[in-house]
């Protein structure tokens, strides 16, 4: 199976460029199936019902997130009812939502995806590793046919990312960082078969601050006075990773970075 993993979309940019190209991109690579870290899509931060609809209708088969899916209202019970989009699994018990589904297209394999939220200069939530190993449990008990597991580590540091890899090689497909919106030089096959990334980049306009306008961020650096930060204007491009995974035992045979630029 080929897997596009698009890194975080930003704002009505990110979500226009995708719905503009991603067919195109899909023959052009060969693409089986398209995922994204959607948590930022709607205005910068956050992600609201309709953004996720929308991002679904332009044709990705799965939406992970992280710590700013919270932003909207309407994104709890949207949450309870899309079991295509996935939050952080490790936020305490109780939390809306769900933090893994398996992905079921016509004539492909099954595919989990999972969500996990790292600890390092962010939130204190419970622990991303016991989270995974929790999960993968009741996969092997409830869906030991669901050979392709997908990780989304939405993490600050490239070291809490490099060690859930290492620490989860040859037991999913694959470990794909997000939250940086930096696209990382590490894309490579870890010893026993999974495919890890540091960060995917992002899904956004490129003369920015991780998406944002310049000039907000370059005052708050200069003055460390509060200000509103706005998605920027400009050219778009498009960063993740594409993935080849077998079918049979879930192992990756070839990852590499990928870029388009709108």
């Amino acid at each position: 199976m080929r897997i596009l993993y698009l890194g975080d979309i930003v704002g009505r940019p990110g979500r226009a460029a995708v719905k503009k190209h991603l067919p195109a991109i899909r023959e052009a690579e060969a693409l089986d199936m398209v995922l994204a870290n959607a948590e930022n899509a709607s205005g910068g931060l956050g992600l609201t019902a309709e953004g996720a609809g929308e991002l679904f209708a332009s044709g990705l088969d799965g939406l992970s997130s992280g710590n700013h899916i919270w932003k909207y209202r309407d994104m709890p019970s949207y949450m309870q009812r899309e079991p295509r989009l996935i939050r952080p699994a490790n936020y305490p018990p109780g939390m809306p939502g769900r933090g893994f589904t398996v992905l079921q297209k016509p004539g492909l394999a099954p595919v989990a995806l999972i969500n996990l939220m790292g600890r390092t200069f962010m939130q204190a939530i419970d622990c991303p590793f016991r989270a995974a190993e929790a999960i993968l449990a009741e996969l092997d008990e409830t869906r030991p046919d669901v050979k392709i597991r997908l990780i989304d580590f939405h993490a600050e540091t490239t070291s809490e990312k490099a060690s859930l890899g290492w620490f989860l090689d040859g037991r999913v497909s694959a470990v794909l960082g997000t939250h940086t919106h930096v696209q990382t030089a590490d894309a490579r096959l870890l010893k026993q078969g999974t495919a890890f990334m540091s960060d995917l980049g992002m899904c956004g306009p490129v003369d920015s601050c991780l998406g944002m306008s310049i000039q907000p961020i370059l005052r708050k650096f200069l003055t460390a006075a509060p200000e509103r930060f706005e998605v920027a204007d400009g050219p778009v491009a498009l960063t993740g990773a594409i993935l080849d995974i077998d079918d049979e035992n879930g192992r990756a045979l070839a990852i590499r970075a990928w870029r388009f630029n709108v």
